[in-house]
Protein backbone atom coordinates (compact mmCIF):
# COMPACT_ATOMS: atom_id res chain seq x y z
CA UNK A 1 0.00 0.00 0.00
CA UNK A 2 1.18 3.51 -0.86
CA UNK A 3 0.99 4.82 2.72
CA UNK A 4 2.26 1.72 4.53
CA UNK A 5 5.19 2.53 6.81
CA UNK A 6 7.62 0.47 8.89
CA UNK A 7 9.80 1.17 11.90
CA UNK A 8 13.51 1.28 11.08
CA UNK A 9 14.33 -1.03 14.01
CA UNK A 10 11.83 -3.63 12.77
CA UNK A 11 13.33 -3.60 9.28
CA UNK A 12 16.86 -3.95 10.65
CA UNK A 13 15.75 -6.84 12.87
CA UNK A 14 14.04 -8.55 9.93
CA UNK A 15 17.01 -8.26 7.59
CA UNK A 16 19.43 -9.29 10.35
CA UNK A 17 17.37 -12.40 11.13
CA UNK A 18 17.17 -13.36 7.45
CA UNK A 19 20.93 -12.96 7.01
CA UNK A 20 21.62 -14.90 10.21
CA UNK A 21 19.48 -17.73 8.81
CA UNK A 22 22.23 -18.38 6.25
CA UNK A 23 24.81 -18.92 8.99
CA UNK A 24 26.29 -15.43 8.90
CA UNK A 25 27.31 -14.09 12.33
CA UNK A 26 24.87 -11.65 13.92
CA UNK A 27 27.32 -8.75 14.13
CA UNK A 28 28.07 -8.98 10.41
CA UNK A 29 24.40 -9.51 9.59
CA UNK A 30 23.47 -6.34 11.47
CA UNK A 31 26.13 -4.30 9.66
CA UNK A 32 24.75 -5.45 6.30
CA UNK A 33 21.13 -4.90 7.34
CA UNK A 34 21.85 -1.32 8.40
CA UNK A 35 23.72 -0.57 5.17
CA UNK A 36 20.88 -1.91 3.03
CA UNK A 37 18.25 0.00 4.99
CA UNK A 38 20.26 3.22 4.67
CA UNK A 39 19.72 3.01 0.92
CA UNK A 40 15.94 2.71 1.33
CA UNK A 41 15.91 5.54 3.87
CA UNK A 42 17.48 7.76 1.21
CA UNK A 43 15.07 6.61 -1.49
CA UNK A 44 17.55 4.48 -3.45
CA UNK A 45 15.15 1.55 -3.67
CA UNK A 46 17.12 -0.61 -6.11
CA UNK A 47 20.21 -0.93 -3.91
CA UNK A 48 18.76 -1.47 -0.43
CA UNK A 49 16.65 -4.30 0.96
CA UNK A 50 15.85 -5.16 -2.66
CA UNK A 51 19.26 -6.89 -2.65
CA UNK A 52 18.49 -9.08 0.37
CA UNK A 53 17.47 -12.19 -1.58
CA UNK A 54 20.48 -11.99 -3.88
CA UNK A 55 22.82 -11.61 -0.92
CA UNK A 56 21.30 -14.53 1.00
CA UNK A 57 21.39 -16.74 -2.09
CA UNK A 58 25.12 -16.07 -2.47
CA UNK A 59 25.73 -16.58 1.25
CA UNK A 60 23.93 -19.93 1.09
CA UNK A 61 25.78 -21.06 -2.04
CA UNK A 62 29.21 -19.95 -0.81
CA UNK A 63 29.63 -17.29 -3.49
CA UNK A 64 29.66 -14.76 -0.63
CA UNK A 65 31.93 -15.72 2.28
CA UNK A 66 30.44 -15.96 5.77
CA UNK A 67 33.72 -16.07 7.65
CA UNK A 68 37.22 -14.70 7.43
CA UNK A 69 38.75 -11.27 7.02
CA UNK A 70 40.22 -9.24 4.16
CA UNK A 71 43.76 -10.16 3.16
CA UNK A 72 46.27 -7.30 3.22
CA UNK A 73 48.16 -7.19 -0.09
CA UNK A 74 49.97 -3.89 0.55
CA UNK A 75 50.07 -1.39 3.40
CA UNK A 76 52.15 1.79 3.24
CA UNK A 77 50.24 3.65 5.93
CA UNK A 78 48.12 6.01 3.85
CA UNK A 79 47.59 3.52 1.01
CA UNK A 80 46.30 -0.02 1.48
CA UNK A 81 45.29 -2.80 -0.91
CA UNK A 82 43.02 -5.64 0.23
CA UNK A 83 41.88 -8.92 -1.22
CA UNK A 84 38.25 -8.90 -0.12
CA UNK A 85 38.10 -12.68 0.36
CA UNK A 86 34.60 -12.60 -1.23
CA UNK A 87 33.21 -11.20 2.02
CA UNK A 88 29.97 -9.17 2.11
CA UNK A 89 30.62 -5.74 0.63
CA UNK A 90 28.89 -3.73 3.37
CA UNK A 91 30.99 -5.55 5.99
CA UNK A 92 34.18 -4.81 4.04
CA UNK A 93 33.17 -1.15 3.74
CA UNK A 94 32.51 -0.97 7.49
CA UNK A 95 35.98 -2.33 8.21
CA UNK A 96 37.61 -0.11 5.57
CA UNK A 97 36.01 3.06 6.92
CA UNK A 98 36.95 2.28 10.52
CA UNK A 99 40.55 1.73 9.44
CA UNK A 100 40.48 4.88 7.32
CA UNK A 101 39.15 7.04 10.15
CA UNK A 102 42.03 5.81 12.30
CA UNK A 103 44.75 6.29 9.67
CA UNK A 104 43.55 9.72 8.47
CA UNK A 105 44.60 11.17 11.83
CA UNK A 106 48.23 10.76 10.75
CA UNK A 107 47.88 11.33 6.99
CA UNK A 108 46.21 14.07 4.90
CA UNK A 109 44.69 11.45 2.61
CA UNK A 110 43.87 7.77 2.91
CA UNK A 111 43.26 5.40 0.00
CA UNK A 112 42.15 1.77 0.16
CA UNK A 113 41.45 -0.58 -2.73
CA UNK A 114 39.56 -3.85 -2.50
CA UNK A 115 39.73 -6.61 -5.08
CA UNK A 116 37.52 -9.71 -5.02
CA UNK A 117 35.05 -8.48 -2.43
CA UNK A 118 31.31 -8.94 -2.84
CA UNK A 119 28.81 -6.22 -3.84
CA UNK A 120 28.79 -3.16 -1.53
CA UNK A 121 25.17 -2.06 -2.22
CA UNK A 122 24.45 1.68 -2.40
CA UNK A 123 27.57 3.86 -2.40
CA UNK A 124 25.64 6.82 -0.98
CA UNK A 125 24.93 4.81 2.18
CA UNK A 126 28.54 5.29 3.37
CA UNK A 127 29.13 8.96 2.62
CA UNK A 128 27.67 10.59 5.74
CA UNK A 129 29.96 8.51 7.94
CA UNK A 130 32.82 10.60 6.56
CA UNK A 131 31.17 14.01 6.26
CA UNK A 132 29.98 13.80 9.87
CA UNK A 133 33.69 13.74 10.75
CA UNK A 134 34.38 16.77 8.52
CA UNK A 135 36.14 14.54 5.99
CA UNK A 136 35.69 14.46 2.25
CA UNK A 137 35.10 11.01 0.77
CA UNK A 138 35.33 9.66 -2.79
CA UNK A 139 34.09 6.11 -3.34
CA UNK A 140 33.92 4.20 -6.62
CA UNK A 141 33.03 0.66 -7.60
CA UNK A 142 33.19 -1.70 -10.56
CA UNK A 143 31.96 -5.24 -11.22
CA UNK A 144 34.62 -6.93 -13.40
CA UNK A 145 32.21 -9.70 -14.40
CA UNK A 146 29.62 -7.28 -15.74
CA UNK A 147 29.85 -5.97 -19.32
CA UNK A 148 26.52 -4.22 -19.84
CA UNK A 149 27.83 -0.77 -20.86
CA UNK A 150 29.11 -0.23 -24.40
CA UNK A 151 31.95 2.20 -25.16
CA UNK A 152 30.94 5.38 -26.96
CA UNK A 153 30.62 4.53 -30.65
CA UNK A 154 30.48 0.79 -29.96
CA UNK A 155 27.71 -1.80 -29.69
CA UNK A 156 29.35 -4.51 -27.58
CA UNK A 157 29.34 -4.18 -23.79
CA UNK A 158 32.81 -3.83 -22.28
CA UNK A 159 32.34 -2.66 -18.70
CA UNK A 160 29.86 -2.16 -15.85
CA UNK A 161 27.92 1.01 -14.92
CA UNK A 162 30.89 1.93 -12.68
CA UNK A 163 29.35 4.27 -10.09
CA UNK A 164 31.28 7.04 -8.42
CA UNK A 165 30.18 8.88 -5.29
CA UNK A 166 31.47 11.65 -3.10
CA UNK A 167 30.60 13.34 0.16
CA UNK A 168 31.58 16.95 0.90
CA UNK A 169 31.09 18.59 4.30
CA UNK A 170 29.76 22.14 4.37
CA UNK A 171 28.61 24.52 7.09
CA UNK A 172 25.15 22.99 6.72
CA UNK A 173 23.81 19.93 4.93
CA UNK A 174 26.58 17.88 3.30
CA UNK A 175 26.76 17.46 -0.46
CA UNK A 176 26.29 13.78 -1.32
CA UNK A 177 26.60 12.52 -4.88
CA UNK A 178 26.19 8.95 -6.13
CA UNK A 179 25.79 8.15 -9.81
CA UNK A 180 26.71 5.51 -12.31
CA UNK A 181 28.81 6.59 -15.29
CA UNK A 182 26.14 4.99 -17.48
CA UNK A 183 22.78 6.61 -18.25
CA UNK A 184 21.02 4.15 -15.94
CA UNK A 185 22.06 1.55 -13.37
CA UNK A 186 21.42 -2.14 -13.99
CA UNK A 187 19.27 -2.35 -10.87
CA UNK A 188 16.82 0.19 -12.26
CA UNK A 189 16.42 -1.84 -15.45
CA UNK A 190 15.79 -5.02 -13.45
CA UNK A 191 13.26 -3.31 -11.19
CA UNK A 192 11.41 -1.72 -14.12
CA UNK A 193 11.19 -5.04 -15.95
CA UNK A 194 9.76 -6.79 -12.88
CA UNK A 195 7.04 -4.13 -12.87
CA UNK A 196 6.37 -4.71 -16.57
CA UNK A 197 7.60 -1.24 -17.46
CA UNK A 198 10.10 0.26 -19.88
CA UNK A 199 12.66 2.90 -18.95
CA UNK A 200 11.65 6.56 -18.78
CA UNK A 201 13.98 7.38 -21.66
CA UNK A 202 15.91 5.74 -24.49
CA UNK A 203 18.96 5.06 -22.35
CA UNK A 204 20.04 1.77 -23.94
CA UNK A 205 21.47 0.80 -27.30
CA UNK A 206 19.88 -2.00 -29.32
CA UNK A 207 21.99 -4.44 -31.38
CA UNK A 208 20.97 -2.52 -34.51
CA UNK A 209 22.54 0.67 -33.13
CA UNK A 210 19.32 2.52 -32.30
CA UNK A 211 18.48 3.86 -28.86
CA UNK A 212 15.77 2.00 -26.94
CA UNK A 213 13.84 2.18 -23.68
CA UNK A 214 12.72 -1.48 -23.79
CA UNK A 215 13.69 -3.37 -20.65
CA UNK A 216 12.91 -6.63 -22.48
CA UNK A 217 15.65 -5.77 -24.98
CA UNK A 218 18.16 -5.78 -22.11
CA UNK A 219 17.34 -9.45 -21.41
CA UNK A 220 17.17 -10.61 -25.03
CA UNK A 221 19.48 -13.29 -26.46
CA UNK A 222 21.33 -10.51 -28.27
CA UNK A 223 20.87 -7.91 -25.53
CA UNK A 224 20.76 -4.15 -25.62
CA UNK A 225 23.65 -2.43 -23.88
CA UNK A 226 23.49 0.58 -21.59
CA UNK A 227 24.62 3.93 -22.95
CA UNK A 228 27.29 5.92 -21.10
CA UNK A 229 26.22 9.16 -19.42
CA UNK A 230 25.61 11.66 -22.22
CA UNK A 231 23.75 9.14 -24.36
CA UNK A 232 23.89 8.98 -28.13
CA UNK A 233 25.31 12.48 -28.58
CA UNK A 234 27.58 13.16 -25.60
CA UNK A 235 28.30 9.64 -24.36
CA UNK A 236 32.04 10.15 -24.78
CA UNK A 237 31.86 11.98 -21.45
CA UNK A 238 30.38 9.08 -19.52
CA UNK A 239 32.69 6.70 -21.39
CA UNK A 240 35.69 8.68 -20.20
CA UNK A 241 34.47 8.67 -16.62
CA UNK A 242 33.83 4.93 -16.83
CA UNK A 243 37.43 4.32 -17.87
CA UNK A 244 38.65 6.36 -14.89
CA UNK A 245 36.62 4.15 -12.54
CA UNK A 246 38.10 1.05 -14.18
CA UNK A 247 41.59 2.41 -13.44
CA UNK A 248 40.78 3.37 -9.84
CA UNK A 249 39.12 0.04 -8.99
CA UNK A 250 40.27 -2.87 -11.16
CA UNK A 251 43.54 -1.21 -12.15
CA UNK A 252 44.81 -0.04 -8.76
CA UNK A 253 43.25 -3.05 -7.06
CA UNK A 254 45.29 -5.38 -9.27
CA UNK A 255 42.46 -7.68 -10.37
CA UNK A 256 39.72 -7.30 -12.93
CA UNK A 257 38.47 -8.05 -16.40
CA UNK A 258 41.62 -9.72 -17.72
CA UNK A 259 41.09 -12.38 -15.02
CA UNK A 260 37.89 -13.60 -16.74
CA UNK A 261 35.75 -13.22 -13.61
CA UNK A 262 32.77 -15.61 -13.35
CA UNK A 263 31.17 -14.58 -10.04
CA UNK A 264 29.42 -11.51 -8.62
CA UNK A 265 32.16 -9.37 -7.05
CA UNK A 266 33.13 -5.75 -6.67
CA UNK A 267 36.37 -3.84 -7.08
CA UNK A 268 36.45 -0.81 -4.77
CA UNK A 269 38.41 2.39 -4.40
CA UNK A 270 37.88 4.38 -1.20
CA UNK A 271 39.56 7.72 -0.59
CA UNK A 272 39.30 9.95 2.47
CA UNK A 273 40.63 13.52 2.46
CA UNK A 274 41.10 15.66 5.57
CA UNK A 275 40.62 19.36 4.69
CA UNK A 276 42.20 20.32 8.02
CA UNK A 277 45.56 19.09 6.70
CA UNK A 278 45.30 21.20 3.52
CA UNK A 279 43.91 24.76 3.47
CA UNK A 280 42.04 24.29 6.75
CA UNK A 281 38.74 22.71 7.77
CA UNK A 282 36.85 25.96 8.33
CA UNK A 283 38.10 27.45 5.06
CA UNK A 284 37.05 24.33 3.18
CA UNK A 285 33.57 24.22 4.67
CA UNK A 286 33.15 27.96 4.20
CA UNK A 287 34.15 27.76 0.54
CA UNK A 288 31.76 24.90 -0.15
CA UNK A 289 28.94 26.66 1.73
CA UNK A 290 29.55 29.78 -0.38
CA UNK A 291 29.02 27.66 -3.51
CA UNK A 292 25.89 26.08 -2.03
CA UNK A 293 24.48 29.52 -1.26
CA UNK A 294 25.24 30.74 -4.79
CA UNK A 295 23.51 27.71 -6.30
CA UNK A 296 20.49 28.24 -4.08
CA UNK A 297 20.33 31.92 -5.07
CA UNK A 298 20.38 31.11 -8.78
CA UNK A 299 17.36 32.08 -10.86
CA UNK A 300 15.46 28.92 -11.76
CA UNK A 301 14.56 27.84 -15.26
CA UNK A 302 10.95 26.99 -16.22
CA UNK A 303 9.73 23.82 -14.54
CA UNK A 304 12.01 24.15 -11.52
CA UNK A 305 10.93 25.69 -8.24
CA UNK A 306 14.43 25.62 -6.74
CA UNK A 307 17.99 24.47 -7.28
CA UNK A 308 18.63 21.26 -5.38
CA UNK A 309 22.16 20.22 -4.41
CA UNK A 310 23.31 16.61 -4.87
CA UNK A 311 22.01 14.50 -1.99
CA UNK A 312 19.56 17.13 -0.75
CA UNK A 313 16.44 15.19 -1.69
CA UNK A 314 17.90 11.93 -0.33
CA UNK A 315 18.75 13.49 3.03
CA UNK A 316 15.32 15.10 3.36
CA UNK A 317 13.70 11.78 2.48
CA UNK A 318 15.83 10.07 5.13
CA UNK A 319 14.75 12.62 7.74
CA UNK A 320 11.11 12.10 6.78
CA UNK A 321 11.44 8.31 6.96
CA UNK A 322 13.09 8.45 10.37
CA UNK A 323 10.34 10.72 11.66
CA UNK A 324 7.29 9.00 10.16
CA UNK A 325 8.36 5.45 9.33
CA UNK A 326 9.92 3.95 6.22
CA UNK A 327 7.95 3.61 3.00
CA UNK A 328 9.16 0.65 0.93
CA UNK A 329 8.90 0.22 -2.82
CA UNK A 330 6.47 -2.61 -3.77
CA UNK A 331 9.36 -4.48 -5.39
CA UNK A 332 11.27 -4.36 -2.10
CA UNK A 333 8.28 -5.77 -0.21
CA UNK A 334 8.07 -8.62 -2.74
CA UNK A 335 11.71 -9.52 -2.11
CA UNK A 336 11.20 -9.34 1.65
CA UNK A 337 8.18 -11.65 1.42
CA UNK A 338 10.24 -14.14 -0.60
CA UNK A 339 12.95 -14.04 2.07
CA UNK A 340 10.38 -14.44 4.84
CA UNK A 341 8.96 -17.55 3.22
CA UNK A 342 12.34 -19.04 2.33
CA UNK A 343 13.86 -18.60 5.79
CA UNK A 344 10.66 -18.89 7.87
CA UNK A 345 10.98 -15.38 9.26
CA UNK A 346 7.98 -13.22 10.16
CA UNK A 347 7.48 -10.09 8.09
CA UNK A 348 7.70 -6.83 10.05
CA UNK A 349 4.35 -5.37 11.08
CA UNK A 350 3.49 -2.01 9.47
CA UNK A 351 2.97 0.92 11.82
CA UNK A 352 0.28 2.39 9.53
Amino acid sequence: MENTRYQTEDLIDFATTVLCSTGLAKDRSTIIAKALLESDLMGHTTHGLHLLLGYTDDLSSGQMSKEGNPIVLNDSGSAIAWHGNFLPGPYLMHQALQLGFDRIQDHPTFTLTIQQGHHIACLAAYLEKATQRDLMIILSSSDPRNKTVAPFGGLTGTHSPNPISYGIPTEGMPILFDSSTSTVANGVIVQKRRQGEDLDGEWMLGPDGTATASTEAYFAENPATVLPVGGMDLGFKGFGWGILIEALTNGLGGYGRRNNVKRWISSINLQLIDPAQFGGKDAFKGEMQHLVNACKASDTRPGFSEVRLPGERALKKKQEHLANGVWLHPGVLTVMQQCAEKYNVKMPVPIK
